[in-house]
């Protein structure tokens, strides 16, 4: 029986990734900041531990929770971000330290963390965005902290691979969470207040498979990664967005 930790893993994306790896007979860590009850829909196969991913000790207190628990650690998922269109005019101080702390700084920390405290042919799953790989208009933010992301994962693989330790990156498109349509109706998101007809343009223009990811397909590409069948794959940022961005 393998642990994982996920962090922002009891919403959204995260949720589903924690939902992959308990029904894999993982035993899960899921760290964020508030509790929404989560370890009642998973009866003893997940811990919910309060901490804040822009904090390094937040990253140590999922390890010596997971140590407490099970003895040991196999995967971590940083899977904790947020984003919000917003032209660049329109960034200032806070919004800058707020998105880079979690999206990027937060997934630096589990990374450092994780790699200290793996064992052998340990996994770190990085939940980046195809924003990682292409440039959109009133996202500069967002896109920089997954461009990061990427850039973050393959300069680990190969720091971490004489360990045996492999990095990798799930690089989803739009997937239609509430924190998705949270972001879609700010002000400055493409969708300019009709969210349906925008991911319905999107999917029509974009999708070669003529629709969206769920956040079930990006877990069940998680457990992947994380399995012994992807012994040999580190280093990738690997699409998930039914082939809207051909690589």
């Amino acid at each position: 029986m393998k642990t994982a930790i996920v962090t922002g893993g009891n919403r959204g994306i995260g949720l589903a990734i924690t939902k992959a790896f308990v029904a894999e007979g993982h035993k899960v860590i899921i760290g964020a900041r508030h509790d929404t009850g989560i370890e009642d829909q998973f009866d003893s196969h997940a811990r919910f531990v309060a901490m804040d991913v822009q904090d390094e000790a937040g990253h140590r207190i999922l390890v010596q929770a997971a140590m407490e628990w099970t003895g040991q650690i196999d995967v971590y998922v940083n899977n904790a971000g947020f984003s919000e269109w917003r032209p660049i005019q329109n960034i200032d101080e806070s919004f800058f330290s707020d998105l880079i702390g979690t999206n990027l700084k937060g997934a630096f920390w589990g990374c450092k963390v994780a790699a200290e405290s793996l064992g052998k042919d340990g996994t770190i799953i990085n939940v980046s965005s195809i924003a990682g790989k292409r440039g959109s208009a009133n996202n500069a933010m967002y896109c920089a902290s997954k461009f990061a992301m990427n850039g973050l994962t393959q300069a680990l693989a190969k720091e971490l691979g004489p360990k045996s330790i492999r990095v990798n990156a799930v690089c989803p498109v739009l997937v239609a969470t509430d924190g998705l349509i949270e972001a879609l109706n700010s002000p400055h998101s493409p969708a300019k207040d009709n969210t349906k007809k925008f991911l319905d343009d999107f999917v029509a223009t974009q999708s070669a498979l003529g629709r969206l990811p769920t956040a079930e397909e990006v877990g069940a590409v998680c457990v992947f990664l994380s399995s012994d069948k992807a012994s040999a794959i580190t280093g990738q940022c690997i699409n998930v967005d039914c082939g809207v961005f051909p690589q």
